[in-house]
């Protein structure tokens, strides 16, 4: 079998060489053919609504306009808020006050309409802008509950801006690095009016150059940008950034596999098997051509229990702990993901957040699983649980491998395939006795994951899918919010996870990764947490 998706690799390699071999005289030919090696190619297979950051909801769109804007912070590697536009602030000590103190040096990307100069410098009162854009009704930015929590907002100078909160938010400053805070200029937002998503003028590291929707799109260097690296040179190092738009993914890795693109993203099906072996090592094949990076990232794959559910195997606490006792994560991961996925061990929080802790989830005791199956029939009466676990096509292989775990330690599983669609309104309405569901972080802190387990966001009108409830946790949430010491409040957040860990409203699964494959000859890509792409320190050699 191996050896025939091999071969059909070979031959699809052949039939689009022609295919590839345009795309590089396409891309030479936009940024000058000797300055081609300095072109980073990469596809989209979807293509990209806007380029105005106060749509950026969906990846492909936050890709692009993270080359093209900036913000007052940024986010590191490590997920720690850092400087941007904004060099330095402070926060007062009721929490509710944050100033910024901004950069002198940051220009706006060049245009006729800014006058003379074709640019001008950033200031205080184009935050102020941008802010009341984001919160403006006529623009329908899907963005604008990012200011839920703020008051009011103003420059006070041209180098100075403060928020004003509603209430502490410790996780404001990380709500900041969302690209839909990005600075934008009034008098070009307002002369494109909609419009502005096909002529972003930002201060990112590029700058827009052509967009051929569906087809093709091209950034230049800023050569005005205003960071640096470590040793003081200018940033960024590529000449230019070339995005295609192939429609699939596995035409997509083709033209990586022939050189034509420079980064692939992700682990598809249709050549996870032919880049990977099943342990997740790169094969013999790809080794001198090709690096993989991986890392965590914000995403947390579990079961839910409905606990408001009057099933007895739902109400059982007993039953709940056989479950996440009974399977093996690390075999799943092995089996159905090549060994791309942390097996989920630990709490609900993933790896990679502060505040995730390893020790305080389920490892794999069958021994154990089926002592308290065998104490769940002694304590109900019911010789034979049986649980139905709904979920969508997607993820049936991952449910189908539990279903033929769990049985082994006497629990009859149903597997219910449903669509996405049917699935989200019936976990919403709890409808479900238990689901596959997955939580991305909408921003990098662990709050963000506890909130499906206070009682005040009881779904529908919350995230709080499972109608978990404890007076403890919630005293303990509140409680987070007050609290301005990092360190302290991650330790708050893990205690608050091991409370929802001992109470089994959920089955963690796995936390997932993030996979990159790029040439050997791109260095400075690097990866993080969010699956952000960030090309700004980005270096390509040419090749021998």
């Amino acid at each position: 079998m191996l050896k025939c998706v091999r071969t059909k690799y070979l031959l699809l390699r052949l039939i689009l060489s022609f295919l590839g071999s345009f795309l590089l005289i396409s891309c030479g030919n936009d940024t000058e053919t000797n300055k081609d090696q300095m072109v980073f190619k990469y596809n989209e297979h979807k293509n990209i609504g806007s380029l105005d950051p106060a749509f950026a909801k969906d990846n492909a769109d936050i890709w692009a306009i993270n080359q093209l804007f900036n913000g007052l912070v940024q986010m590191d590697e490590n997920l720690s808020v850092k400087p941007c536009i904004a060099k330095d602030w402070t926060i007062s000590e009721d929490a509710l006050t944050y100033t910024f103190m901004l950069r002198t040096d940051v220009q706006f990307h060049k245009h006729a309409l800014f006058g003379r100069d074709s640019t001008r410098q950033v200031k205080a009162s184009d935050f102020e802008y941008s802010f009341n854009r984001l919160l403006d009704k006529k623009v329908a930015s899907p963005g604008r509950w990012i200011l839920n929590k703020v008051a009011s907002f103003k420059a006070i100078n041209d180098s100075e801006f403060q928020v004003q909160l509603t209430q502490p938010f410790p996780a404001f400053l990380g709500l900041l690095t969302m690209k839909y805070c990005s600075v934008v200029p009034k008098e070009i937002v307002e002369y494109y009016d909609s419009d502005f998503r096909a002529h972003p003028i930002g201060t990112g590291p590029f700058l827009f150059k052509r967009w051929e929707e569906n087809l093709k799109l091209v950034f230049r260097r800023n050569s005005q940008y205003f960071e640096r690296d470590t040793s003081g040179n200018s940033l960024p190092y590529l000449e230019a950034i070339a995005i295609t738009f192939l429609p699939d993914k596995q035409s997509e890795f083709l033209q990586f596999a022939q050189g034509n693109i420079d980064f692939v993203s992700g682990l598809d099906a249709s050549y996870k098997d032919e880049i990977l072996t099943a342990n997740g090592s790169l094969r013999d094949t790809y080794i001198e051509d090709v690096n993989m990076i991986r890392g965590p990232y914000l995403n947390t794959e579990y079961l839910a229990f409905f606990m408001d559910s009057e099933i007895p195997e739902m109400q059982s606490q007993v039953l709940r702990q056989a479950i996440n006792y009974g399977f093996d994560r690390k075999k799943m991961m092995t089996y159905l993901r090549n060994g791309i996925g942390i097996p989920a061990h630990g709490g609900f929080i993933p790896k990679g957040l502060p505040g995730h802790d390893a020790t305080i989830g389920f490892t794999f005791q069958p021994k154990k699983a089926k002592q308290l199956v065998q104490q769940f029939k002694t304590e109900t009466g019911i010789s034979n649980p049986e649980i139905t676990i709904t979920t969508t096509s997607n993820y049936l292989s991952f449910c189908e491998y539990i279903q033929r775990e769990l049985q082994k330690i006497g629990i009859t599983v149903y597997v219910d395939v449903i669509p996405a669609a049917t699935l989200k309104d019936a976990k919403a309405n709890g409808k479900l006795d238990l689901f596959r569901a997955s939580w991305v972080a909408d921003y990098p802190d662990a709050e963000n994951y506890l909130s499906l387990y206070f009682s005040e966001n009881f779904a529908p009108n919350g995230p709080n899918y499972t109608h978990f409830k404890s007076k403890l946790f919630d005293a303990w949430y509140k409680d987070a919010f007050m609290i301005t010491d990092i360190k302290q409040r991650e330790l708050l957040y893990t205690k608050m996870d091991s409370l929802v860990m001992s109470q089994t409203p959920v089955v963690p699964l796995f936390y997932d990764e993030v996979v990159r494959f790029t040439r050997k000859n791109v260095s400075g890509l690097g990866i993080n947490p969010i699956n952000l792409l960030d090309l700004k320190r980005v270096k390509k050699k040419r090749l021998e």
